[in-house]
């Protein structure tokens, strides 16, 4: 398929019912128990080792900065059934951890000495059965990178990606490559580019041509706020975008 029939599919009313529809039936957890983090790492696990993304040892994928205060680790769950994972950090020039950083220093570091602040959700993996079913996974699990840069005001989102997805990355979010594809980045076995939204002048838009990417600011605080600040945990997050559209 083209890229521009992709582009006019992807914009269409129909495509945008459909994942609108989807959304009904998703829930997000942040993962927050010892359990939640060993499914997450199992579908990271199974999804990297199909992909031969990391050299991988064992049966699951966790790292040291999943733990990370400016780290938050999600599981998308559609009709209770755990589909996709992210991990989103949330990265300022006084806290430049982040695994886009680890891999392209330089880069993160420009952004980081100008004062700007990042938000890089990586660690992105999909149950690979679950994926040839639902194609809107990708969609369904950045959502939560958008509600991340409205909810801490950043100024760029990244996206550390192989080649043969950045055309999505252009496509939709309006990404400008920062880096050109490279091998032997990090511990990775892939070629890597680097992305990055300029989030204030793109999300307006992005909402425009799709709505579903929307949300309350209430599910924003549910996303990211910390147990300190609200008091409360909440065990899963229904998403607020069919209710922002109806305004």
């Amino acid at each position: 398929m083209s890229q521009a029939i992709e582009t006019a599919a992807e914009t269409s009313g129909g495509f945008k019912d459909k994942l609108m529809r989807l959304l009904d039936g998703v829930e997000y957890r942040r993962v927050e128990t010892s359990e939640d983090m060993e499914d997450i790492a199992r579908i990271r696990y199974k999804a990297y080792k199909m992909a031969d993304i990391l050299p991988l040892k064992g049966s699951t994928l966790i790292d040291d900065i999943d733990f990370d205060p400016h780290a938050f680790v999600f599981g998308v769950y559609y009709q209770e059934r755990l589909i996709s994972t992210v991990r989103v950090h949330h990265v300022t020039p006084e806290h430049r951890v982040s695994s886009s950083g680890s891999v392209f220093p330089e880069e993160i570091n420009g952004f980081l000495d100008a004062g700007m602040s990042l938000i890089d959700p990586v660690r992105f993996a999909a149950d690979p059965l679950v994926m040839r079913e639902m194609p809107a996974i990708p969609y369904l699990t950045l959502r939560i990178a958008t509600m991340a840069s409205d909810y801490f005001g950043t100024d760029r989102v990244l996206q550390l990606v192989s080649p043969q997805h950045a055309a999505f990355y252009r496509r939709v979010f309006q990404a400008d490559v920062l880096v050109e594809p490279q091998k032997n980045r990090g511990k990775y076995n892939i070629e890597l580019t680097l992305m990055a939204t300029r989030v204030k002048e793109v999300l307006p838009k992005l909402y425009v041509r799709y709505p579903f990417f929307k949300s309350e600011a209430f599910e924003r605080r549910m996303m990211f706020s910390r147990v300190s600040d609200t008091g409360i945990t909440p065990l899963t997050i229904l998403p607020t975008a069919r209710f922002v559209s109806a305004h």
